[in-house]
Parts: C-alpha cells; sequence; structure tokens
C-alpha cells in the first residue's frame, strides 16, 4: 500500500567483489533496474558503506584476499541494525554443501554462481528490492498510524467514533497488505525453488557437455591418426614428386592441421568456460610469440597470397606470460583477417610501449564490421554473417578464446572498424608489471630444430586400431628404423621383451588391458642386458587429466592423435640420443 504523495525511489544494492572485471559484469547486468549500485572492492569497504548507507540487497563475492564473503557476511549480520540485510554469495568455484550450510547460517538468502546468467541475478536483486520497498512502505504505513493514534488521543470525544472508523479502515488495509505481502513471499520463494531446479539442470547440462566434447575430441582424433601418418609417409617420398603433387599434398596437410585446430579449440573453449585452463607462465619475446603466430597461419596467408606487415619497436619487449597461449591469440586473430580479407591483402601487426602495457594491434582491409555487432563478435560461437563472403569457414570460437586468453593475462582486447567495406582493427593490451615480478626467471631455451641422431631404431608401435599402427610403422620403416607391430596389447610385454625396442608408440584406449597399466608393467619388468625402453603415448585423450595419468603411469612423452611428421622425428631423435647415451656407458 502507498501512502499519498509517496514515491518509488531508488533502493541501494551493494556489490562486494575484489575482481574489478566482475564488478563491472555485476554493474553490467543490473543497471538497467535503475537501481542505486554501489561498489566495494573488499570486505572492509563493505563494511565501511554498509554503516553509511541502507542496502535493499548485498551481492557478495566468496572468495576474497584478507577477509572472504563468510567473515564479512558475519560481521554485517552481527550489527542489529543489518542482521535483516538479505546477502547473495557469488562464487567462482563449486561450493560444497557445508559451504552452503555456512552461508545459510550467516544471512545468505541465495547463491549464484559463476559464470553468472545475467536474467536469474537480475530477477533475484528486483524481488529483493521489491520486498525492501514493501518493508519501508510497511514501516512508514505504521509511522503514520502512530501519528494517527496520537492524534486521535487528543482529539475530542465528539471525533473519537469517526477517528475510530479511520483507524479501523487503516487496519484493514493493512491486513489486506500482509496477506499481499505473504502471498508475494509464498511465490517467491516458489519462484526460488524453480530457479534453483533449473540451476540445477543448467549445470547437468553443462558437465554432460564437456564430456561430450572429450569425447568428441577423441573420437575425431583416432581416424585422423591414419590420415595424418599417410601424409607424413608421402611427404617422406617426395623426390620426384611433380609441383600438382607437392600442391596436393601442402592442401591436404594444411587442411589437416585445420581439422585439429577446431578440435583443439573447442577443449579450450570447454576449459576455460570451466575455469579448468592453466597459463604457464614464463619469461618470453614479443616478436618471437609473433614469430610463432605467423608461422602458425602462414599456410592460410599463403593459400590467400597474403601479406602480413609487422611493426615492432626496436628493443626486445620482454614479458611474463604463458608464450604458447599469447602465440595462440594472435594467431586466432590473424587467421581472423585473413579470413575476411580479398586475396592478396595485406595485413598489419603493430606493437606500441606505454607507460606500464604493450598494445599489440591487428588491422585488415577486409569486408569490416557492423558497428551494431562490435559487441557481440566476441560471444561464443559468434561469426560475421555467413552471407558476406569468406575465404574460410570456422566454428566462431577463435575470438572468444582470444578475449579470455588475453583476460587470464590480466589484458583486454577490443575490436573497432569505420563500416562494412573498411577493414577492421583488433587491439590487445597487456600489462607490462608482470615483468618485474618474474625476477631473474630464464628464457625459455630455443631447441634447433634439426638436433639429434640418424641412429636407426628399434621401435615398438602398439595400437589395436589397425589403420592407425599401419601407417606409423611404415612411416617410421620409411625413415629407416627397424619396426614391430602389434594390435594385441596382452601379448606386448614379451614380445617386448624379447625385441628389445629403444622406443615404443602405444595407444591409451585399448581393450583388455590399458595403455596406462600396460606401460606399470612395462616399467615394473625385469630387462635383460637394458633398460626399459622410452615410452610415448600417441591417443586421442589429450585433457591436463590424461597427460597428469600417462606421467604417472610412467610415460616419457603424451602425444595427442594426429602426430605431425616433425613430431614423429623428434621424439625418435630424442631416443636415438638416449640409445646413443646407453651404448656409450656400456
Amino acid at each position: 500500500m502507498e501512502l499519498p504523495g509517496m514515491k518509488t525511489a531508488p533502493v541501494n544494492v551493494l556489490l562486494v567483489d575484489d575482481n574489478p572485471a566482475r564488478l563491472l559484469s555485476y554493474r553490467t547486468i543490473l543497471e538497467p533496474l535503475g537501481e542505486n549500485l554501489v561498489e566495494a572492492d573488499s570486505g572492509m569497504n563493505a563494511l565501511r558503506r554498509v554503516m553509511d548507507e541502507e542496502f535493499a540487497v548485498i551481492l557478495l563475492d566468496v572468495n576474497m584476499p584478507d577477509m572472504d564473503g563468510f567473515e564479512t557476511a558475519s560481521m554485517i549480520h552481527q550489527h542489529p541494525r543489518f542482521e535483516k540485510t538479505p546477502i547473495i554469495f557469488v562464487s567462482a568455484v563449486n561450493v560444497s554443501d557445508m559451504d552452503r550450510l555456512r552461508g545459510y547460517k550467516l544471512g545468505a538468502v541465495d547463491y549464484v554462481m559463476v559464470p553468472i546468467i545475467p536474467e536469474i541475478l537480475r530477477s533475484k536483486v528486483i524481488v529483493l528490492a521489491e520486498l525492501f520497498r514493501k518493508r519501508n512502505e510497511l514501516r512508514n504505513l505504521n509511522s503514520s498510524l502512530a501519528l494517527a493514534n496520537a492524534e486521535l488521543a487528543a482529539a475530542n470525544a465528539a471525533l473519537q467514533a469517526e477517528k475510530a472508523r479511520e483507524v479501523n479502515k487503516l487496519n484493514e488495509s493493512l491486513s489486506s497488505a500482509n496477506i499481499d505481502l505473504a502471498q508475494t513471499n509464498r511465490s517467491l520463494e516458489q519462484e526460488i525453488a524453480e530457479r534453483r531446479s533449473v540451476e540445477q539442470r543448467l549445470r547437468d547440462a553443462d558437465r554432460r557437455k564437456d564430456e561430450f566434447l572429450a569425447t568428441l575430441a577423441h573420437e575425431l582424433r583416432n581416424p585422423l591418426a591414419p590420415i595424418q601418418s599417410a601424409l607424413n609417409i608421402r611427404r617422406l617420398n617426395r623426390s620426384g614428386k611433380s609441383d600438382e603433387d607437392n600442391e596436393m599434398q601442402e592442401m591436404m596437410e594444411r587442411h589437416m592441421r585445420q581439422m585439429v585446430r577446431l578440435v583443439d579449440d573447442l577443449l579450450d573453449v570447454s576449459r576455460i568456460t570451466r575455469d579448468r585452463l592453466k597459463l604457464r607462465l614464463e619469461r618470453a619475446e614479443l616478436g618471437k610469440i609473433i614469430d610463432d603466430a605467423l608461422e602458425t597461419v602462414q599456410p592460410m596467408l599463403r593459400e590467400a597470397r597474403q601479406t602480413v606487415r609487422v611493426e615492432l619497436p626496436a628493443e626486445a619487449i620482454e614479458m611474463y606470460v604463458d608464450p604458447h597461449r599469447l602465440a595462440q591469440v594472435f594467431a586466432n586473430l590473424l587467421s581472423n583477417a585473413s579470413k575476411y580479407s580479398e586475396a592478396e591483402a595485406t595485413i598489419d601487426i603493430r606493437a606500441t610501449i606505454g607507460a606500464d602495457s604493450v598494445a599489440v594491434s591487428v588491422r585488415d582491409t577486409g569486408i569490416g564490421l557492423d558497428v551494431d555487432k562490435l559487441g557481440s563478435i566476441f560471444e561464443i560461437f559468434s561469426q560475421v554473417d555467413s552471407s558476406q563472403q569468406r575465404t574460410h569457414g570456422g566454428l566462431g570460437i577463435g575470438l572468444t578464446l582470444a578475449r579470455r586468453l588475453v583476460e587470464m593475462h590480466g589484458g583486454q582486447v577490443t575490436a573497432s572498424s569505420p563500416g562494412l567495406g573498411h577493414g577492421s582493427e583488433f587491439m590487445v593490451i597487456l600489462p607490462l608489471r608482470a615483468v618485474a615480478e618474474a625476477g631473474e626467471l630464464p628464457m625459455a631455451p630455443e631447441l634447433p630444430v634439426s638436433a639429434g641422431s640418424s641412429r636407426s631404431l628399434r621401435i615398438m608401435v602398439i595400437d589395436d586400431n589397425r589403420d592407425s599402427a599401419d601407417m606409423l610403422a611404415l612411416s617410421l620403416k620409411i625413415m629407416g628404423h627397424e619396426v614391430l607391430t602389434l594390435y594385441d596389447p596382452i601379448v606386448v610385454v614379451d614380445s617386448a621383451v624379447a625385441f628389445k625396442p629403444d622406443l615404443m608408440f602405444m595407444d591409451i584406449g585399448m581393450p583388455l588391458l590399458n595403455g596406462y597399466a600396460l606401460a606399470e608393467k612395462l616399467r615394473a619388468e625385469t630387462w635383460p642386458g637394458t633398460r626399459c625402453p622410452r615410452l610415448v603415448a600417441l591417443t586421442g585423450w589429450g585433457q591436463d587429466e590424461d597427460r597428469r595419468r600417462s606421467q604417472q603411469a610412467g610415460f616419457d612423452e603424451h602425444l595427442v592423435k594426429p602426430a605431425g611428421l616433425e613430431t614423429i622425428m623428434r621424439v625418435c631423435r630424442s631416443a636415438a640420443l638416449v640409445a646413443e647415451a646407453k651404448a656409450a656407458a656400456s
């Protein structure tokens, strides 16, 4: 019920998070509600805000340094004035039932998980803000009733009957308001239960999606492996081939790399959305990172006869980053520029140093971007309108990966374009302050590509997929190695003891005896006159957990199908060096 002259004013909503990016996301989600959004970057600042103002709801991050969300909530609710202030906890990681119980005991009304679903967060805040207004209205109404009663007590006897009737009418209105409020509360409880059910279904669907992507990658890599090995064999036998044959070879290898890259991008997106992807930071030089990115996209540029102009400062720019992931960022931006540019176009990549950051721009003269779509091109599976001509396809995840990887480095990436037909520019800004924090860490060493030995090796190939095993074995034989191929893991140990291999390539997902168990058996075997050969996993499973398990099982290296010719040759060179060292020692 609203008294005459009252107006509905915005209520205060407190946003507490030590992460500026998430504070910005909260504000972006909640600003359309028209409420007064107040920010605090720590639990202590949140307490100061609460002492100064009254808040309808507090959005509180669980994981904060110094004072976490639970401690902040406890201190807020210890004050009698704020013990009823509703709190919604925000968590970027799954919380246990005990953590949830602890939160509810501290006065939490709900949890939301990162990534936040905007519609769900807005609906929760709308309900709590409206409940706050209702309570204020009820408090104002009670104050008005108390004043009316005081006036009635002072009035003369002639007006008492009339005043009593007015009070009765007000009481009836209050009862009606209480009934409405109770009904609203019941509706709110039902809506909260429904939303929790929806959230659980979404989490289950997300888990099934991740399992599907991992299985999809494995199933795609298995048939790609024999194809890649066949391409390796063609390349090893290229002498005397015609230019037409060589062009066909390059075309098939180019599309094979594109297929493998699509599979890897899908898995990377899945890892990032679940906060599973970790950066491996080291000191690296920006020019080398950009060179690696250019090498990745060179086949695409060569096919389109496009040129890349690189402009870097004269002095080397050292950074404390994950060079592999940062090269992936620039490769995705260059790939995007190539896709949407004409044949024989020129793409510019330019780096400039600021006071505490470095900015790298990738500019093209292609089809450009509609201004209305600049805000959505970084969303997953988003693409420029397919009706516009492109030289290459894609899943629409390259820019999403680029943005997320840059943000993980503490930077940001933006897009701009004068409009359709006028090209576009992507700007990556990365902080340089982390370089000093790297201390005296050495730069990652560069290994010569051709280093190693040409010694002939005794190699075993074990895979229940006969095509994969046979093609890999044939390519190894062409390289001059003696190869034993087995399809049944049960007979491997006895055959290996008799064959005495220097190197063994093994699949992981084999029936009856998988690669992990087989590697453990080989490591435990007694090898007369020699040591256990180098064990290399060659499998369609390539996630971090798979690599950890293969290392624990005793593998020296973990390769993901399909393995390129350079990778196979590198592994053989390493095994040859080990074999030569053994021979010298004996």
